[in-house]
């Protein structure tokens, strides 16, 4: 049977993913980041795949129904927090916890009078996107616990480069935040896939915490064996990839040299050749990023992108003695070519393009 762009998601590679992540944190608690539809690789399927996590983290208000309207029971943190006063009542019926990072969430909070929720307060100890400075971060505490609508407060922030092995703002990042958790009694959160795989070391200033059973981890994208730390692949940090990429040829037709290839002709060959066309472009999350010479699997071998991607094809060089015919499988990242690879060929990050997968064909759950 053929087919056009899918995903082939593979649950166990996730549910193995999981397991190398706690691992590597022995005594910590686990939120499994779920959001941006699992990173594309699927909400409902990974949260039922990750039923030994001790809670979900999403980034939307949708996210969270979504999830209960499935009947996820288990706990679920709102990241992102809320964005206004009728989306924290909606939190709270919906029993999510939210994350809490500026002073208008504080006097919703304040104005409350439904049922408590459970905070997440973010101290920005050097990402300088969301959350309360440091020299804020004590009074803001002292506010929040003496809040009648919160029920539990607990204590995050977030690395900004700890993808970066070699850069100190990481280490830096933990030595600001353990200085603010060293006089709280809260369970506390600051390791994201990058800080657990990349500052296991570093992270040891905390094993206090783990061992007193109020340290979480937040893994995100290594659950779905895609690597966070810059330079490495996800089988050097012992992680399966979840996701196979995955279509079918649409056509073959001969070529001669110098014939331009696709919009703009942008891509000629030098030599006389057999032209391959994918049914998969950016309308299905094969974004227009990815250049020419990107490489591509067609019957186990490396071909190449010929031409600017069109929305919903692909050009690629099958060489002059291809013997390639329609319908033949294609693998645009998956086995034996990393998304990782890809992504360095398009100027961007593994996380992209597996978030930018539209599923217009249904995935494939293995």
């Amino acid at each position: 049977m053929t087919f056009g762009a899918r995903a082939r998601i593979r649950l166990g590679a996730i549910k193995h993913n999981f397991q190398i992540i706690k691992s590597k944190a022995p005594g910590c608690r686990t939120m499994a980041v779920i959001k941006g539809n699992a990173y594309g690789h699927g909400m409902l399927a990974a949260a039922r795949a990750l039923d030994a996590a001790d809670a979900f983290g999403v980034a939307r208000l949708s996210e969270v129904r979504a999830l209960r309207d499935a009947g996820i029971s288990k706990p679920i943190v709102l990241l992102s927090g809320v964005l206004s006063r009728a989306d924290l009542e909606a939190a709270v019926e919906l029993k999510a916890s939210i994350g809490v990072h500026n002073k208008a969430q504080i006097d919703w909070l304040e104005k409350c009078r439904g049922d408590a929720v459970g905070a997440w307060l973010k101290i920005d100890t050097g990402m300088n996107r969301l959350g309360f400075h440091i020299e804020e971060a004590r009074d803001v505490i002292a506010r929040l616990q003496a809040c009648k609508a919160i029920s539990d407060l607990k204590l995050m922030t977030h690395f900004a480069n700890a993808d970066d092995v070699d850069d100190a703002t990481t280490k830096n990042q933990i030595e600001r935040f353990v200085h603010i958790v060293e006089d709280f009694t809260g369970d506390v959160s600051i390791a994201n896939s990058a800080g657990l795989l990349g500052w296991t070391g570093a992270l040891q200033a905390l094993d206090e915490l783990s061992a007193a059973g109020r340290l979480w981890i937040r893994p995100g994208i290594a659950l779905y064996g895609v690597s966070p730390i810059r330079g490495k692949r996800a089988d050097e940090l012992d992680l399966d990839a979840a996701m196979q990429f995955e279509s079918s040829l649409s056509a073959v037709k001969s070529l001669r040299a110098g014939e331009p290839v696709g919009y703009g002709g942008t891509w000629q060959s030098e030599h006389d050749t057999t032209l391959g066309i994918i049914a998969a472009g950016y309308g299905d999350g094969y974004t227009r990023y990815i250049p020419s010479g990107t490489p591509v699997l067609i019957n186990g071998r490396r071909v190449h992108v010929a031409g600017v991607i069109s929305m919903d094809l692909t050009a690629v060089d099958l060489g002059p003695d291809a013997i390639d015919k329609v319908g033949d499988p294609v693998v645009l990242w998956g086995d034996g070519l990393p998304v990782e690879e890809i992504a360095e060929f398009a100027g961007t990050v593994p996380y992209q393009l597996v978030t930018g997968v539209t599923h217009r064909e249904a995935p494939v759950y293995d």
